[in-house]
């Protein structure tokens, strides 16, 4: 990246609509932070939520999985009980290019409240850090038709 990390996320996010909604600096205003960081974008978790709970004793098998274990939920404070894990989704919507990998780390202050996030080619509530490569990828996600390609909702595990 020839361009200082900030100021090509924020081209590529007013040029190409790659971040909507989009924050073109770092807020920090009585909340955790979100927006353009130095070397990435911190994004929001939105107010939806798909709670696991075990009431079923069911057995989580990405292979079978069973959707009436989860629990939806719509606020701004998700509680999520003992044994249990919330699945969410972001405020902000990203269409990557082919030529950027992004991955997901999460964000200290979440970690601190025991949430974490799994480092995936990006997805969930974390910081993204954008890699941009001199040619574009022969194969793209989008090519592949990825089963979680252009979601808008909570997504739970598919096949």
């Amino acid at each position: 990246m020839a361009v200082k990390p900030d100021r090509w996320i924020r081209r590529k996010a007013l040029e190409q609509k790659m971040i909507e909604p989009f924050t073109d600096r770092q807020v920090r205003e009585g909340v955790i932070s979100y927006g353009v960081s130095s070397y990435g974008y911190d994004i929001r978790v939105a107010d939806e939520f798909r709670i696991f709970t075990n009431v079923n004793s069911t057995t989580v098998d990405p292979k079978r999985f069973d959707p009436k274990s989860f629990v939806e939920f719509k606020g701004e404070v998700c509680i999520i009980p003992p044994n249990s894990f919330a699945l969410a989704r972001s405020v902000e919507y990203f269409r990557i290019p082919r030529n950027v990998l992004t991955i997901c780390v999460g964000k200290s202050t979440y970690a601190r409240c025991g949430i974490i996030v799994n480092v995936t080619p990006f997805e969930g509530l974390c910081q993204v850090i954008f890699f941009e490569s001199d040619e574009d990828c022969e194969v793209s996600y989008k090519d592949k038709k990825g089963k979680y390609q252009a979601q808008s909702g909570i997504v739970l595990p598919r096949l």
